[in-house]
């Protein structure tokens, strides 16, 4: 899918969507195109299908949160929840994925993109002052490390759900919002039972209900409510 077919696309799922918003999307492709000959962030296979495979999917957060808990959708739109400024950390975003495209969406909510890799948040830092992207935090460092906490944790398929537990515990007062492929239901009994989950509570919302595409044909967001144990102590 290129430029044109992925904003025709986006519009229609995502009203609202800006001319300047677009421009940051359309600006994606030449941007990584450059970053990834430099450090390989993408994979070589991938990076022609950029709007498809990274940014539409990326996007999948922002069309669940839409169709099933719109209130949080028009929150991250406002850059306000509870009453506070809205806020998103993504954990080993890598090159900026699912935060830069999400970043574009939601100008009014802080992004906190965090990486252990150093030259990965360089790609990371580098596109998000390119696109101006001044809602865009870049640090490098363990998530395990931050003192802030967020209203949601956002990553895409870094490691098995109960290992990725672990790192975002006592970091997000909402959810996380994960993105997932294939089997997971082991890893998400074992994180459920680990965060001390009562069965039910977490969501998965198949991301090809939502796009018609074989690319996304066994690829989910997961919702992961905070647990008591996790929103202890925690304050805006």
């Amino acid at each position: 899918m290129d430029y044109n077919g992925f904003i025709t696309l986006a519009k229609s799922l995502l009203p609202g969507i800006t001319p300047e918003m677009e421009a940051r999307f359309e600006a994606l492709e030449g941007l990584y195109n450059d970053w990834n000959a430099r450090i390989n962030v993408i994979s070589r296979k991938d990076i022609g299908s950029l709007y498809m495979r990274h940014v539409m999917h990326s996007l999948a957060i922002a069309g669940y949160l839409k169709a099933i808990r719109p209130e949080m959708y028009e929150g991250l739109c406002s850059g306000r929840i509870d009453g506070c400024p809205a806020s998103v950390l993504d954990i080993g975003t890598g090159g900026g994925f699912p935060g830069i495209p999400l970043a574009i969406l939601f100008p009014e909510t802080g992004f906190t993109l965090c990486d252990s890799v150093g030259k990965k948040t360089i790609v990371a830092e580098a596109v998000a002052s390119s696109l101006a992207l001044d809602n865009v935090k870049v640090v490098n460092a363990r998530a395990e490390s931050l003192d802030e906490t967020f209203d949601f944790v956002v990553s895409r398929a870094v490691t098995a759900l109960d290992n990725f537990y672990p790192w975002a515990a006592g970091k997000y007062r909402k959810s996380i919002l994960y993105l997932k492929g294939g089997d997971f239901s082991e890893e998400l009994c074992r994180m459920m039972a680990a965060a001390r989950l009562a069965p039910g509570s977490v969501r998965t919302w198949k991301i090809q209900d939502w796009i018609d595409d074989e690319i996304f044909e066994d690829k989910f967001v997961i919702d992961i409510p905070a647990s008591s144990a996790s929103r202890k102590g925690q304050k805006h």
